[in-house]
């Protein structure tokens, strides 16, 4: 066991410490205020605190993990071995940043409750971000600085064994819109109709009737090939089915549909099966555990995993609201128009809530890739190369990549032929 000696044993300490050492490590820990026990201690041991007790392994320490609330603080980012950093500690530390602090920054989403001006839809914005103004975006930095700290115990410490890590892949399906023209019910299906005709949408709206007459597959029920793909690949993946009624940002086939209710359970059959809660769900307790209940009705076990409509997140009363809702796991970390790792990290996290100073039951995993993003890129070649990128960081620390693509977009003609993009990424990426 490694033993940490500090001056204060705060709940911020013990939840960035177990994060790094333990989940990203695999390092067991203890913690100790009390000298003459780190002294005895015969094992591996640090200090965290602002002054060396003798000559022991000694990172000095910034002030955020004992601090409470949220506070101006001043970030100056620099280069450790060419990986940004910041909350520079000082040539005394045996590390020359607080990586604690600036994990902990990052991971607790300690931006966001800062002042910033949100987008359309309540989002923190991505460019508002350090990591995008630093350009680390694309680094999970947090986990590259676990490693290096590693490497710098290891020297000092040669007996030191990280614990058995591995490289994982999950792809998360988005069904927020099942199916284009089919299972629409008379009214809409007559609406869709008429709006296409009186645009002039001609290509569309031949589509529209030929899946109208059962000669043509609806364009977005590619479900039977995804299940095909990820049996024949061992994918793990998650499909995310949106079961909500109809409004300005909610169009997915009416909840009363038996087709769609058949869907789900089919796909419940070969995937896990979780809730891509509605845009009017966001605020609204009530409407989230009524969605939540009703999908559970279908597949009758129970849901416990959640994405929220076009990934808002507002902290902490998102995560707040989901855990009454009983959800145990979150899969909105992440943001929609930008490749990247939001809160710095490729491993799944606890949710820290900074105003309760507490870590709360659940479970945050961050994608990196979304599809909104992958779309504003042009070139092929371009889009490969940027996904590569992101694919050699997440193995390198052997983190889990997280990607979030629609069926919507998949069975769409936009750019690409995104069905054979998607293929290649889960081909390349599982291993």
């Amino acid at each position: 066991m490694l033993l940490i000696y500090t001056h204060k044993i705060t709940p911020r300490l013990t939840y960035t410490m177990k994060q790094v050492f333990t989940k990203i490590l695999g390092i067991e820990i203890g913690f100790t205020t009390k000298v003459e026990d780190f002294i005895k201690h015969k094992e591996e041991k640090i200090t965290y605190t602002k002054q060396p007790l003798q000559n022991e392994f000694f990172v000095r320490s910034h002030e955020l993990l004992f601090e409470q609330g949220v506070n101006d603080i001043e970030i100056n980012v620099q280069s450790w071995d060419n990986v940004p950093c910041f909350f520079f500690a000082g040539e005394r530390s045996n590390v020359p940043f607080d990586i604690f602090a600036a994990s902990f920054y990052l991971i607790s989403r300690y931006e966001e409750y800062l002042p910033h001006v949100k987008d359309a839809h309540g989002r923190f914005p991505a460019k508002g971000s350090l990591a995008y103004e630093y350009k680390f975006l694309e680094r999970p930095v947090v986990d590259i600085w676990a490693m290096k700290l590693f490497v710098l115990l290891k020297e000092r410490f040669p007996t030191l064994v990280q614990g058995p890590r591995k490289y994982r892949f999950m792809s998360l399906i988005d069904v927020t819109t099942s199916h284009c023209y089919a299972n629409r019910g008379f009214i809409r299906g007559t609406a869709g109709f008429l709006l296409d005709l009186g645009t002039f949408r001609i290509r569309r709206l031949v589509e529209r009737i030929a899946v109208g007459l059962n000669i043509k597959k609806d364009p977005y029920d590619n479900f039977a090939t995804l299940i095909e793909w990820h049996k024949k690949l061992n994918i793990k993946s998650i499909f995310f089915f949106q079961f909500a009624n109809y409004s300005k940002y909610d169009k997915n086939v009416s909840t009363n549909s038996n087709n769609f209710k058949s869907l789900i359970k089919y796909i419940g059959d070969y995937s896990k099966v979780a809730l891509a809660a509605s845009y009017s769900s966001f605020n609204n307790v009530e409407l989230l555990k009524e969605e939540k209940q009703n999908l559970e009705d279908v597949i009758n076990r129970p849901v416990n995993f959640s994405r929220m409509r076009y990934n808002r997140v507002d902290v902490p009363e998102t995560y707040r609201n989901l855990i009454d809702a009983e959800f145990s796991d979150d899969f909105t970390m992440g943001y929609s128009h930008q490749i990247g790792f939001r809160a710095g990290t490729c491993t799944p996290f606890q949710f820290y809530d900074i105003p309760l100073e507490v870590q709360q039951p659940i479970k945050v995993f961050p994608f990196v890739m979304h599809d909104y993003a992958l779309r504003e890129i042009d070139k092929k070649v371009e889009l490969e190369k940027r996904m590569d990128a992101i694919y050699n960081e997440v193995k390198l620390v052997k983190g889990t990549f997280i990607s979030v693509f629609s069926n919507e977009l998949l069975g769409s003609e936009h750019k690409f032929d995104w069905k054979e993009v998607y293929y290649r990424l889960i081909s390349k990426y599982n291993v």
